[in-house]
C-alpha cells in the first residue's frame, strides 16, 4: 500500500477521535476518542517515517504509546473516582471533585 493512504486514514480516524471528544458528555467515550487520536497521531508517525525511510517516527510512536499507557492508568483513576462519588461518568460532574 502507499503510505499516503495510511496519513488519510490517520486524519480519518483523527477527526472521529477529535468530534467524538467535543460532542459526547461520557468521561469514558471522551477517554476512548482521546486513545484514537493518539492512535492517529502513532499512525501518522510511522507512514512518515516509512517514506522518509528511517526509524526516528517509529521509536517517537513507541514513547507515545508507553506515555499513552500511562494516561490510561491515571484518567481510568479519575473516571472511577468520580463515578464513586457521583454515581455518573459525566464530564459535566467532573468539576463538582474538590477537596
Amino acid at each position: 500500500m502507499n503510505p499516503v493512504n495510511y496519513i488519510y486514514l490517520a486524519a480519518l480516524l483523527f477527526t472521529i477521535g477529535a468530534t467524538g471528544v467535543l460532542i459526547r458528555r461520557n468521561a469514558i467515550v471522551v477517554f476512548m476518542c482521546v486513545e484514537l487520536m493518539l492512535n492517529a497521531c502513532n499512525l501518522s508517525l510511522v507512514a512518515f517515517s516509512r517514506m522518509h525511510g528511517n526509524l526516528d517516527g517509529q521509536i517517537i510512536a513507541f514513547f507515545t504509546m508507553v506515555v499513552a499507557a500511562a494516561e490510561v492508568v491515571v484518567g481510568l483513576a479519575i473516571i472511577v473516582s468520580l463515578f464513586r462519588s457521583r454515581h455518573s461518568a459525566s464530564v459535566d460532574d467532573a468539576s463538582l471533585m474538590k477537596l
